[in-house]
């Protein structure tokens, strides 16, 4: 049967919270996250393109410097789409019962582009409102969407900023996987937004480069999956604050020595609400850049780390139990010492190489230590022509549930359309691009407030071909969690969840007044937690849609999803739906 659930409905707080982001996230740029290694960017001479040796930079704030953008030649191009739309909704249940639960649904949202020399950005934002008939299809209102983008304040100094709102389903352990119901009482609100400036100058023959992020994550689940009525919920992340920075100063190869020299240093801390978790992560290194050839050069870095995880136990009555506030979560006990989860400290080292032959095709890797063990990262991208793209990213680092959305965040590109499930109107876990790696899926497939080392992939290939649209994005995340001894949370300590994850989409035009789309997902969630359960959700939807007027769109679709537990006492669920609808385009 259906587990206990929440209400998807948004609370005027959070809903402000995310018009603001998602309204003004669009805006602003992208630079290298401040927790890479940053070898492949040690001593760069400021200069790129594709007869370049391979030490010029590969960080987005210098090809930002040069781009002309989206408008061409320095020209500006802004696209704006704000519509209405009103849709009928029909989910009918198919395991393990047989409800049929109606909807009228009214929606208006904007999508939008903005590109030039100085500035980019990509958004869509959509506010939802369902209305349910009869006493088991409840109302509700939904926020979705996503933005990124730049804007240059004077040359070399940007400011960045992107937000993130969307919905996962919450089951036992903490698991999430996507939800294509309308009014899913497990469906779980996850907003957030950051952002900060960014300089690149030069002193004489010395680049200099800096960087500052903010970032809060807010998850809404009042009401998450309970063991018991009176038991805790399962682990769920509530909402946290991210700051980040980084510094380098560096010169390029043959400027000063036939090598390239720098120093960098970095700071990480992510304050996480639930039991007043804190992760604080410094380092400082020097580097080393050899150029091989023209196309490779290899990297040697060493360096210092100090790396601590925290947190407070929770309150305890009378008898010693842990006190639960009444949104499930364990209530802190600001007056209890901060413990120690996890203290790392000492020297670190890296080696890597890079491969540029030419604009379209760059490769970086990187073995070495960190956290106290071996670490290895890197990217690959691939662009053959102006019409298909590949990335693929390979990652290793400590943080929380909030801080990895906003790493995700910050590595998407500012050139997107966003890919939106035709039957809820969510946000699919990809966007479609050219522009680097547009999947975030990987960041949102477990929701437990514990933080943790994460190591994974994560791959995107995208196509266009005429009308055509094409892209499928992969990914493998793995997440050992990370927990003091003697506090409510000591049984999360070591806990590892790994979640394969895949999503794809498909569309195209047929003629000048009609398409169709159809997109599919799946997520595969394992975990060694012996109280939770291994889940697999999946899904897949089509739709079709013929233009009636110049801005009067008619569109109908379909969808199933399912979500599967290894436990065999827990019955499989299925769901159909089918939509139709009219959206008025302005």
């Amino acid at each position: 049967m259906f587990a206990q659930r929440t209400s998807a409905s948004l609370k005027p707080a959070s809903s402000l919270l995310v018009i603001a982001a998602l309204g003004i996230g669009g805006v602003m740029p992208q630079t290298a996250p401040a927790q890479s290694i940053g070898y492949d960017t040690v001593g760069s001479s400021g200069s790129s393109g594709e007869d370049q040796p391979v030490y010029a930079p590969d960080d987005k704030a210098s090809k930002r410097a040069g781009k002309s953008g989206r408008g061409g030649k320095g020209g500006k191009q802004v696209y704006i789409a704000p519509y209405l739309e009103l849709d009928q909704i029909v989910d009918a249940q198919l395991s393990p019962g047989n409800d049929v639960l109606t909807y009228t649904q009214a929606a208006v949202g904007v999508d939008l582009g903005i590109s030039g020399r100085n500035n980019a950005a990509s958004a869509s934002v959509r506010y939802e409102r369902h209305f349910g008939w009869g006493k088991n299809a409840r109302d509700g209102d939904v926020i979705s969407g996503i933005a990124r983008g730049y804007a240059t304040v004077i040359p070399g100094f940007t400011i960045e900023a992107g937000a993130l709102a969307t919905q996962a389903n919450v089951e036992n352990g903490g698991a999430a996987v996507r939800s294509g119901l309308v009014d899913d009482e497990s469906t779980t609100n996850i907003y957030s937004i950051y952002g900060g400036p960014s300089l690149t100058t030069r002193a004489g023959d010395v680049n200099l480069s800096a960087n500052y992020r903010a970032g809060f994550t807010k998850v809404e689940n009042d009401n998450a999956f309970r063991a018991s009525p009176t038991g805790a919920a399962a682990d769920v992340f509530d909402k946290s604050t991210v700051q980040v920075a980084d510094a380098e100063a560096g010169v390029a190869p043959g400027t000063v020595l036939p090598v390239g020299l720098a120093v960098a240093g970095s700071f990480y801390q992510e304050d996480v609400s639930n039991l007043d978790q804190r992760v604080r992560d410094m380092q400082g290194r020097g580097m080393v850049t050899v150029p091989v050839s023209r196309t490779v050069q290899v990297t040697g870095a060493i360096g210092y780390e100090d790396v601590e995880v925290s947190s407070r136990d929770a309150r305890r009555d009378e008898d010693g139990d842990p006190i639960i506030g009444s949104d499930g979560r364990y209530v802190t006990d600001k007056s209890s010492p901060r413990v120690l989860a996890y203290d790392v400290s000492g020297l670190t080292w890296e080696v890597g190489v890079m491969w540029r032959p030419s604009a379209r095709t760059a490769l970086s890797a990187y073995v070495g230590k960190r956290y106290g063990s071996t670490s290895y990262g890197g990217t690959f991208s691939y662009a053959p022509n102006d019409r298909s793209a590949l990335s693929v990213a390979v990652y290793d680092n400590i943080a929380g549930f909030g801080g990895q959305v906003n790493r995700v965040l910050d590595k998407l590109p500012d050139d997107f359309e966003v890919v939106r499930d035709p039957l809820t109107g969510n946000i699919t876990s990809c966007v479609n691009t050219l522009d680097g790696n547009g999947c975030f899926g990987g960041a949102l497939g477990s929701v437990r407030s514990s933080t943790f080392r994460a190591r994974g992939i994560a791959a995107n290939y995208t196509m266009r071909i005429g009308q055509l649209n094409a892209g499928i994005g992969a990914g493998y995340d793995r997440r050992k969690f990370i927990a003091a001894s003697g506090t409510v949370l000591a049984a999360a300590n070591g806990v590892l969840d790994e979640n394969y994850w895949l999503a794809a989409y498909l569309s195209g035009a047929l003629g000048d007044s009609a398409g169709w789309s159809t997109n599919a997902y799946a997520n595969w969630l394992t975990t060694s937690d012996p109280l939770a359960g291994d889940v697999t959700g999946y899904g897949a939807t089509a739709s079709y849609y013929r233009m009636l007027t110049r801005r009067l769109r008619a569109t109908a679709a379909v969808g199933i999803d399912g979500i599967s537990r290894k436990d065999a006492a827990i019955d499989d669920i299925w769901t159909a739906s089918a939509l139709l609808g009219l959206r008025y385009g302005f």
